[in-house]
């Protein structure tokens, strides 16, 4: 079969570039889940796009192919190009041009009857025209009012079908951001091509030559990798919006089987530290709330309107003060653990009290005296501050975890970081 840059099946795709450009830099020789020619299949494919951004690094092992992009020069997301490469047969194609050619032409409203025979009129000027059944033209025609690109009206008991209205309100500034920043920017980006091919033909048309578009979007911090779960996040938020519960299909951490649960949609959280997004649900096998990462989320089934929705979604919003990331239970199944150190800073570095303040959450800062601030919290989770509290090493003059075990590990982990750098005793 001939190579093509095409794609049908999006999950494919989003398996290879997670596993190879997401996830961990895997060589060929290291992926044996599929075989060598799917494998060198999907890399061409995927290289066709993202071809300026991909780099090779030589190992024991072997090539390691891995993404390097700068966002000094890179303003939009290359992983979009991998939404913009769907396939279509033979008949997908005729049909839209022939569609879209004939809504153009035609102010009034048509009923599919209609709008069938001007198909087979438009086709007849070929030498071996395709003929198109009723029932096919309207499959089409129902798909292009789903995606918006038609609108209906009933006359009676038949339904007609003329072309949507066009938008050309669009600001490119307000696309722009919204695309490299919002959940789901790739609509904003899809968008943001259609206004330039919308200016692109009005060039053609003014005899004016138009000034180029300047890029007003730097990012400091640009997380990319979310945009190959857009599909998914998109029907986890329509779940969300019309409060149904759903099944998901999650893949294990070890890559070797995939589990379902049934559960009830309540909330997307995105972490501001590394752009990971979580889907907060109730599962109701094990009667709590739960996080799920939605880059572990394979497929999502939609299942009945749940009763329960906005009841759960209350209990979700009152866990919130108390939630540190998205755990909402710990290790010991506890139901709230607290969490209290206190930092000494010297004169000049009230920056640090001022960054407690600002990185608190749910927690809250006391400021002793002018040298010394306390920081206390009730969590579900204390583990999860931990990486935060590493941040004030060397700061910390006293620390209490009511998780012992937690307290524990952490004051253990301070003991060995001292031997190593043979902080406390004698230097070997």
């Amino acid at each position: 079969m001939a190579y093509t840059e095409l794609v049908k099946n999006f999950n494919r795709i989003r398996d290879y570039m997670r596993e190879f450009y997401v996830y961990g830099f895997k060589s060929r020789e290291e992926y044996t889940r599929k075989s060598a020619r799917s494998y060198d299949d999907e890399r061409r494919r995927i290289e066709s796009w993202l071809g300026d951004y991909m780099r090779f690094r030589r190992t024991a092992e072997g090539k390691n192919v891995f993404l390097s992009i700068d966002s000094r020069i890179s303003h939009h997301n290359p992983l979009y190009k991998a939404w913009k490469t769907k396939s279509f047969t033979d008949g997908d194609i005729t049909l839209h041009f022939v569609i879209m050619d004939i809504m153009e032409m035609t102010e009034e409203a048509l009923p599919v009857s209609e709008i069938a025979e001007k198909i087979d009129e438009y086709l007849s000027a070929f030498p071996e025209p395709r003929v198109f059944d009723e029932s096919t033209v309207r499959k089409k025609l129902k798909e292009y009012v789903k995606e918006g690109l038609l609108e209906t009206e009933k006359h009676g008991k038949i339904l007609y079908y003329k072309k949507a209205a066009e938008c050309d309100c669009y600001n490119k500034d307000i696309l722009d951001f919204f695309s490299e920043t919002a959940p789901c920017g790739v609509i904003g980006s899809f968008l943001l091509d259609r206004r330039k091919l919308q200016e692109e033909n009005q060039k053609k048309k003014d005899s004016c030559q138009r000034q180029k578009y300047k890029e007003k979007f730097a990012f400091k911090h640009h997380y990319i990798t979310s945009a190959i779960d857009s599909e998914i996040l998109c029907q986890l938020f329509q779940a969300i919006h019309e409060k149904r519960s759903i099944i998901v299909e999650t893949i294990q951490k070890e890559k070797e089987h995939c589990s379902e649960n049934k559960i009830i949609p309540l909330k997307i959280l995105i972490s501001v530290q590394g752009g990971r997004q979580y889907l907060m649900a109730y599962v109701p096998r094990f009667k709590r709330m739960n996080a799920f990462r939605i880059d572990n989320i394979v497929s999502v089934k939609f299942d009945k309107v749940s009763d329960r929705f906005d009841e759960l979604r209350d209990r979700l919003e009152k866990m919130k003060p108390h939630i540190w990331g998205v755990s909402t239970q710990n290790h010991a199944n506890s139901r709230m653990e607290t969490v209290e150190f206190t930092v000494h800073y010297e004169k000049g570095e009230e920056h640090i009290h001022h960054r407690l303040e600002r990185e608190k959450r749910c927690g809250s800062v006391e400021k002793i005296d002018d040298h010394t601030s306390r920081f206390y919290a009730e969590v579900y989770d204390a583990t999860e501050l931990i990486p935060w509290i590493r941040t004030f090493i060397c700061r910390i003059t006293d620390i209490h975890i009511s998780n012992i075990i937690v307290e524990t590990q952490f004051k253990r982990d301070l003991e060995k970081m001292y031997q190593l750098y043979g902080i406390g005793g004698e230097e070997k």
